[in-house]
């Protein structure tokens, strides 16, 4: 009976634990996330800058006719 009730108690908190590192892993993604999206941000800018320049000087290029 004792190695069952501490089997079931190693199993719960097993659980609890993995619950736990679950969270932290996805909290810290997240926060990755949002402290890389600014830097994201301005390279799309920048990228979307330089398309426009790259088809402005390179009319004959997009010109559909």
């Amino acid at each position: 009976m004792l190695v069952f009730v501490t089997t079931v108690i190693l199993y719960v908190f097993g659980f609890v634990f993995l619950y736990g590192v679950i969270r932290v892993g996805v909290r810290h993604g997240i926060e990755d996330a949002e402290a890389n999206r600014p830097e994201a941000l301005r390279r799309r800018q920048l990228t979307t800058t330089e398309g426009r320049d790259f088809a402005q000087e390179n009319a004959f290029l997009t010109n559909p006719n």
